[in-house]
């Protein structure tokens, strides 16, 4: 039995005012509002994609300015590889698609920086096709929901598409809200830590709390180590360096941002190679052009 229209009549009422949800939210919009949420919570990501919308409303506005532009209105939002990956994405629309972002999965997926989800989310979320998207809070609700237990396993890109696209409806626009609803419903009720099962639209469904809540015993993806003192840190303290000069930033400068001389070097190294620095110590260091 598919969980779809359930959580869909229940996402009607209770789903999220949100931008991209909002009819004649564009599909640039969609793109860059989708690659902005990647490990980043909602509240953080509103103004910030306002901003940049505003600013660059088409993807040619984006690819017509340095690369450095886009790392510096990044901000904090954090993992701002995502940022380059956004202008080397708008460029590539520019170049091959007339500045208008492809629908299709293949041609979005040869897009620099864009991978499946992405991909999935913008042909189905801002085009209407009829494809399973697949996130953490997607891969929980099936798990608990259709699986009985209480947390997925190790991600698997063919298992968990097979899984959503079981529960999808054959129908385009109920499909795409069903995309939306089992999201919605991981994201606000089905959650990691805390889920409201007395609120749940299909808790008298649910596979995990008919079994009586078993804990969950099997392989477990890997945790994300402890951003303080880390060298994520670190490589975020010297890009607010960068992004607060309009001119080139001396060693020195750089120098103060953390006491650890080997791990400054080792953040900057880093991010001399994911392109978010350039220059040198003798002519100072600057956002990429």
């Amino acid at each position: 039995m598919s969980i779809a229209p359930a959580v869909s009549d229940w996402f009607r009422v209770s789903g999220r005012d949100l931008p991209w949800r909002r009819p004649g939210f564009t599909a640039w919009g969609t793109l860059v509002s989708e690659v902005m949420l990647q490990q980043t919570p909602v509240a953080r990501v509103i103004p910030r994609l306002e901003e940049w919308l505003a600013r660059w409303p088409t993807p040619a506005d984006l690819a017509a300015v340095p690369s450095g532009e886009a790392v510096r209105a990044w901000n904090r939002l954090g993992y701002p590889r995502r940022a380059l990956n956004l202008h080397a994405a708008a460029v590539a629309i520019t170049e091959r698609h007339g500045g208008v972002v492809p629908e299709d999965v293949d041609e979005l997926l040869a897009l620099p920086g864009i991978g499946d989800y992405t991909a999935r989310a913008v042909a189905v979320f801002a085009y209407g096709h009829r494809h399973p998207v697949v996130d953490t809070n997607v891969r929980r609700v099936i798990a608990r929901a259709v699986d009985g237990q209480a947390e997925p396993g190790k991600p698997s890109t063919k298992r968990d598409l097979a899984a959503m696209e079981a529960q999808l409806p054959d129908g385009l626009a109920d499909a795409r809200l069903a995309n939306a609803a089992i999201m919605e419903l991981g994201a606000l009720v089905c959650t990691a830590r805390s889920p409201r099962c007395d609120d749940c639209p299909i808790a008298s469904v649910c596979a995990w709390r008919a079994a009586g809540y078993p804990s969950y015993n099997g392989p477990r993806a890997a945790t994300q180590k402890k951003f303080e003192g880390s060298d994520r840190q670190v490589r975020g303290l010297i890009l607010a360096e960068l992004r607060a000069s309009d001119v080139p930033v001396t060693q020195s400068e750089v120098d103060a941002v953390w006491p650890d001389d080997a791990q400054r070097t080792r953040a900057l190294l880093g991010l001399l190679t994911d392109g978010l620095v350039a220059g040198s110590s003798e002519d100072g260091w600057r956002l990429p052009e």
